[in-house]
């Protein structure tokens, strides 16, 4: 009676169902970094609007969003960080992820508002967060005249262009602007001075 051997199974059978084991452990893996991931994810505050520098910010100018930045999430702000007294440091751009480095105390704040007259219209596409020049030309000694213009604060940044109904010009506008705390004596003086002033955007070549 002949006995006859079980034939065995080629390497390359082998092979496969190894492949297949490492294709599946993939898988998994890959599943549980995506779940990891979003369970990684942060809660942090980002900017319904833009915030001009030094105004006062609360809960309503933000919205919360679920964000994974790793190692960077210290750097910015959680809901749990706000805090009365709490203002822009810097101006915030709507939709921007909001760092602790945009946040400040009120109380630490160097810089201030003032409302100026221009002597020119507020060009087109400047409003509440735009980088401007503001310039004065003094007003000369025969009190009729002005000398020629010169920067007076060379990076204010406009709070709010203002209605210009009621001017005494159609070409005059009114703008409040945020300027350095330095810089508000010497504002003031021209203003007091009879000086033009005038509003330019940072790179208008002006």
């Amino acid at each position: 009676m002949s006995t006859f051997s079980r034939p065995r199974r080629a390497f390359w059978g082998d092979l496969r169902f190894l492949i297949g084991i490492a294709l599946v452990g993939v898988s998994i893996t890959g599943v549980w970094l995506i779940v990891s991931s979003a369970d990684s994810a942060t809660p942090i505050l980002q900017a319904d609007r833009t915030i001009i520098q030094g105004e006062a910010i609360t809960a309503a100018d933000f919205r919360v969003v679920d964000v994974s930045l790793g190692a960077l999430t210290d750097d910015y702000l959680q809901p749990q960080d706000l805090e009365s007294g709490q203002v822009a440091a810097r101006t915030i751009a709507e939709g921007e992820l909001v760092p602790h480095t945009a946040s400040g105390r009120a109380d630490d704040s160097r810089s201030t508002t003032l409302v100026i007259e221009s002597s020119i219209s507020i060009p087109e596409g400047v409003d509440a967060g735009t980088v401007v020049e503001l310039w004065q030309a003094p007003l000369l000694e025969d009190g009729r005249t002005h000398d020629a213009p010169r920067i007076l604060v060379a990076d204010a940044i406009v709070a709010e262009v203002l209605d210009s109904e009621g001017m005494l010009s159609a070409s005059r506008s009114a703008v409040e602007i945020v300027v350095d705390r330095a810089a508000v004596a010497d504002v003031l003086a021209a203003i007091s001075g009879g000086a033009a002033l005038s509003v330019v955007p940072v790179g208008a070549g002006s």
